[in-house]
């Protein structure tokens, strides 16, 4: 990705929590944007607390040692390169023991459609489904199939309503993290224009608990399981300062299928 690129991907992502709410449909209690479950139950104090990975996993065992610490189990929503990397073999084997929901996140990280005209696709229907069954492929590994991971995050937490209908089209569910905090902004890097500290991160996320009406009720509250060495100021070291302040402010923390709490199709 060159630089014009990333300053892109970078503003469009810190665009998306001033973005109109999701709308809620039927009588389901979860929240919906371009066909794709972005939050729980709003009248249950419950967070899932969702990591995504591709080439970083700097995080991945610091995070682990918290939230078995911490006694709350994760979602994490990897690529299929990150599956078949050598290196982080002992950390998946560790999520899997650790009883944490391991989903996909696309094969090869493919951006779906255009930054700016949401509606524009870069991919076609075939493209999309052939990186994605390559994916569970190389989940499949780990003995991890479709139907214990039904729940898809689409790459660069970006998609429209095609990708929802070709997700489901395959038997699975499109999900995507709650907008509001900064939290997803943990990847950006020094220098960047969209660069955040992770202070500023992790007070986004007490802000937005005190002033929305609903709190972080039903959140699905992402960052990331690794980040460019580039960023040396790790939001994932102020974990376990954030899990204990939301505990004392009275959530649980739920893997993602108990959050949506959904069987598999």
């Amino acid at each position: 990705m060159n630089k014009t690129s990333l300053t892109v991907t970078i503003l469009v992502l810190l665009l998306l929590p001033m973005l109109p709410a999701a709308s809620q449909t039927g009588r389901s209690p979860h929240l919906l944007l371009h066909g794709a479950k972005v939050r729980g139950d709003t009248s249950k104090a419950e967070i899932a607390l969702v990591f995504t990975g591709d080439e970083y996993a700097d995080g991945g065992f610091h995070i682990t040692d918290i939230l078995k610490q911490q006694g709350i189990k994760a979602s994490f929503f990897l690529t299929g390169k990150f599956y078949r990397n050598a290196e982080f073999e002992e950390l998946v084997q560790v999520l899997l023991k650790g009883g944490h929901y391991l989903g996909a996140h696309s094969d090869q990280h493919l951006l779906y459609c255009d930054w700016l005209k949401r509606d524009s696709l870069l991919v076609t229907q075939k493209q999309f489904s052939d990186d994605l069954q390559d994916n569970y492929k190389a989940m499949a590994t780990f003995g991890i199939n479709m139907v214990d991971a039904f729940f898809f995050l689409p790459p660069f937490e970006w998609y429209n309503d095609s990708i929802s209908s070709w997700t489901r089209q395959m038997g699975l569910e499109l999900i995507n993290h709650t907008h509001g905090t900064l939290s997803h902004a943990d990847y950006t890097v020094p220098g960047s224009r969209g660069y955040r500290s992770s202070d500023e991160i992790f007070q986004s996320i007490l802000d937005y608990e005190t002033s929305a009406s609903n709190g972080l009720n039903g959140f699905i509250l992402l960052s990331h399981i690794g980040v460019a060495p580039e960023r040396t100021d790790k939001f994932y070291l102020y974990l376990e300062k954030l899990v204990e302040e939301l505990k004392s402010r009275g959530y649980l923390f739920k893997r993602i299928d108990k959050l949506l709490d959904q069987p598999p199709q």
